[in-house]
């Protein structure tokens, strides 16, 4: 199970990596849950004014209004079961919970979904999604560098919900985690968006970033070609200071992933192509 927590600033054996890509999203008043424990936490529809004009193809999809006459589905989040509720139109966006909401067709006492292996707080950006089509931190517009970035502004309790906690401590990028759900779902558009929000993180410790890479793995299949290239990408482009990682190392020598191998291929493969672009006759 994961517990979410903001992301260290410390950059000893960190390093920073962007990858601005094109997408947009209205700032919006960010999807909160406060209720304690066996509550049921009801997300509430939002109203969207007039989209914020974008240069490029935006990232987020449209916000859902849903029908104030659609049932209201039950969800059991975690080992401890923390209740959700959501509007049955709105969560059956979602394949995985089409098919669970058909299965209750005729359950007269209300349907509910269980969830026992998903973290609250990455479900809670999951309903957050599946309402405004987007989910904190926002991705914003800076029109004067004309370029993109995550508005993880803190909180009012002083934290940006960047990183999630498993059971054993191990800290993943949440966004990652939110891609491997996405993918579980059946929500496409809600990967992407994960994707390229993981491209504007910055200052992340590569211990962060191996743990995140070997959860990806391990989540994902081996047809993956989104999120285990992003992965592999950003270790070549960062070579330099992995290299110089003790993390890396200790990895390395645990094994256990197809991580390493596909980073061994990938690495021979940029190889060739420095090899053969010297070779290439210059015009």
């Amino acid at each position: 199970m994961f517990t979410s927590t903001s992301r260290s600033r410390s950059y000893r054996d960190s390093f920073s990596y962007r990858a601005g890509k094109s997408m947009s999203s209205k700032r919006q008043k960010s999807f909160k849950e406060y209720a304690p424990t066996r509550k049921i936490i009801t997300a509430q529809p939002v109203q969207s004014s007039s989209a914020q004009s974008s240069p490029t193809k935006t990232g987020s999809s449209a916000p859902t209004s849903p029908n104030l006459n659609s049932a209201i589905v039950t969800i059991a989040v975690g080992p401890e079961q923390r209740l959700f509720a959501a509007h049955e139109d709105v969560l059956c966006k979602s394949t995985f919970f089409a098919i669970q909401c058909r299965q209750q067709f005729f359950e007269t006492n209300g349907k509910r979904v269980d969830l026992p292996n998903e973290s609250p707080e990455v479900f809670s950006a999951i309903l957050e999604y599946l309402y405004k089509g987007d989910y904190t931190p926002k991705v914003e517009f800076d029109k004067k560098h004309n370029s993109w970035f995550l508005d993880d502004t803190p909180s009012a309790t002083g934290s940006s919900e960047s990183i999630v906690y498993a059971a054993d401590g191990t800290a993943i990028l949440k966004d990652t985690v939110i891609y491997c759900s996405a993918h579980r779902y059946g929500l496409t558009e809600l990967q992407r968006l994960a994707l390229k929000k993981q491209g504007l993180q910055s200052g992340v410790q590569c211990s962060t970033i191996l743990s995140s890479a070997r959860y990806a793995y391990s989540n994902t299949p081996a047809s993956d070609s989104k999120l285990r290239a992003h992965y592999l990408a950003l270790i070549i482009r960062s070579r330099n200071t992995f290299k110089r990682s003790g993390t890396m190392q200790m990895e390395m020598e645990r094994g256990g992933t197809a991580l390493f191998f596909d980073l061994f291929v990938a690495m021979v493969n940029h190889l060739d192509d420095i090899a053969s672009s010297a070779r290439s006759p210059r015009t």
